[in-house]
C-alpha cells in the first residue's frame, strides 16, 4: 500500500471523516462504515485534503488536465483546494468549476460557476466518495452541454468498492469502462481495513473486531469482487 495511502486514512480518522458503527448510506443501505467529508471544518484541515488530491492527480494526469470541477455540494471545497494545491505544489495552473443546484436567472446566469469550460478543456472531476456512481452519471451530461470538453478522469477520496449495475464489477471500474475515463481513488474500503486492522491512530484503536467483522458481512452482500 502507498504511504500516501495510509496517510490519507490516519488523516480522515483524525477528522472525524471516517467512523465506524450504524449508519445508513445515501442509497439506503445500512453501512458499518461512513465517510463524511463535510467534517473537514478547518483552514488546515481542507489545505491538507487539497494536496492529497493534487499529488494523486498529478501522478494520474501529469500536465494532461486543464479544469477541475466539483459537483455541488461537497465537491465545491475539493475543487478549489485541489487547484490551490496543483498550483503550489505542483506547478500546474488549472482553472475550477463547479456547478449550482439550480441554474441562476440573473446576473451572469447559468448552472456553472468558475473557470467557462472551453472545446478542447481536459476535465477532471472530483468527489468525496463513491457507491453507485449517481453523482458522475448527471455531472457528464452538464459538463459536455457547457462545451465539446474531453472528461479524462474521476478522482474520489474513498471507493467504497460496492457493485455498480452489472454483476461484480465495482461503480468506480464501471464508470471506467462506460464513459471511457480513468478512474482514481486515493483510498479503497480495502485499504482502511488493510492499514486499520493492526494500526492505532495517536495511540487509540480505531476499528474494533466487531467492526470488522459487519464490514466483511457488507463487503460480502454489496461488495464488488
Amino acid at each position: 500500500m502507498h504511504e500516501r495511502t495510509r496517510a490519507f486514512v490516519d488523516f480522515m480518522v483524525r477528522c472525524d471523516v471516517l467512523t465506524f458503527g450504524d449508519f445508513v448510506a445515501k442509497s439506503g443501505r445500512k453501512t458499518p462504515y461512513f465517510v463524511n467529508a463535510g467534517r473537514y471544518r478547518t483552514g488546515a484541515q481542507v489545505a491538507e485534503l487539497g494536496r492529497f488530491y493534487a499529488e494523486v492527480i498529478d501522478d494520474a494526469f501529469g500536465d494532461g488536465v486543464d479544469v477541475l470541477f466539483g459537483p455541488a455540494y461537497k465537491g465545491i471545497p475539493l475543487a478549489v483546494t485541489t487547484a490551490i494545491a496543483m498550483s503550489e505544489r505542483h506547478g500546474r495552473d488549472v482553472g475550477f468549476c463547479f456547478d449550482r443546484k439550480e441554474a441562476k436567472d440573473h446576473g451572469e446566469g447559468g448552472q456553472l460557476v468558475g473557470h467557462p469550460l472551453q472545446d478542447g478543456d481536459r476535465v477532471v472531476v472530483v468527489e468525496d466518495v463513491t457507491t453507485a456512481g449517481t453523482s458522475i452519471r448527471s455531472t457528464l451530461p452538464l459538463l459536455r452541454a457547457a462545451a465539446d470538453v474531453e472528461v479524462v478522469g474521476l478522482v474520489v477520496g474513498v471507493d467504497r468498492r460496492e457493485r455498480g449495475t452489472r454483476g461484480d464489477v465495482s461503480a468506480l471500474d464501471e464508470l471506467e469502462e462506460e464513459f471511457g475515463l480513468r478512474t482514481v481513488s486515493i483510498a479503497s474500503i480495502d485499504d482502511v481495513v488493510e492499514h486499520l486492522r493492526d494500526h492505532d491512530v495517536d495511540g487509540r484503536r480505531v476499528i474494533t473486531d466487531d467492526d470488522l467483522d459487519r464490514i466483511a458481512a457488507y463487503r460480502a452482500e454489496f461488495g464488488a469482487a
